[in-house]
């Protein structure tokens, strides 16, 4: 990359790859078996949140131009777009079971799509709010829960929003940090959110079991 990496991530099952997106405008995909890039995509615009599907052949990005797109690696373009944030995409995230794709932007909204192949309706199927981006522009990121039953987020508001992934209905704001929180994910087994935050610290917060 030739800017600053805003986002990376790896396959969760099956061969170990990796992507990584840039200021640079492109989303590189990564074989840890070869020293270079094994793939790389061009963007028209910088690549703020990077995801890849669960056997490879898939990288979610999302960047400036407020659009989801979806690539497929084999040919090496743009399989599909999903439009719907107003504003930067900050953070993705695909669900447990590999199917649906959680995004956070800087609309303020955090948003659930059906990524798979053949959809009736709209792709988006929830759209949650509450928590907040401001001037700082941070990548907010968000996360599900093991179970697919609850996703959470950072928030500039110092807070960590967590929603039911069914209804949308906020569930839990906890307080403590002392800065924007800009990373959340759950405990894989516990009912336990960890929160990273500006305030150069890493807080657990407890849920009430699913």
């Amino acid at each position: 990359h030739s800017s600053f990496v805003t986002s990376c991530c790896c396959t969760r099952r099956g061969v170990l790859i990796g992507a990584s997106a840039s200021d640079d405008g492109t989303i590189k995909v990564w074989d840890p078996r070869v020293r270079n890039a094994v793939t790389s995509l061009e963007e028209s615009y910088q690549v703020t949140a990077v995801e890849l599907s669960d056997d490879g052949n898939r990288v979610f990005s999302g960047g400036l131009d407020n659009e989801i797109k979806i690539w497929d690696l084999r040919k090496e373009e743009i399989e599909l777009t999903m439009s719907g944030h107003t504003d930067t995409l900050t953070g993705l995230r695909l669900s447990p079971d590999g199917q649906m794709l959680l995004s956070n932007a800087m609309d303020n909204t955090v948003r659930v799509w059906d990524t798979r192949p053949f959809v009736e309706g709209s792709r988006c199927k929830l759209v949650m709010g509450g928590h907040m981006h401001n001037y700082e522009k941070n990548l907010i990121r968000c996360a599900w829960s093991p179970d697919a039953a609850r996703v959470g987020s950072g928030s500039a508001d110092k807070m960590v929003y967590v929603w039911d992934a069914e209804h949308g209905k906020l569930q839990y704001k906890l307080p403590g940090h002392a800065g924007c929180v800009n990373e959340v994910d759950f405990h894989p087994f516990e009912p336990i959110i960890a929160s990273a935050s500006s305030d150069k610290k890493i807080y657990l917060g407890e849920l009430e079991p699913t």
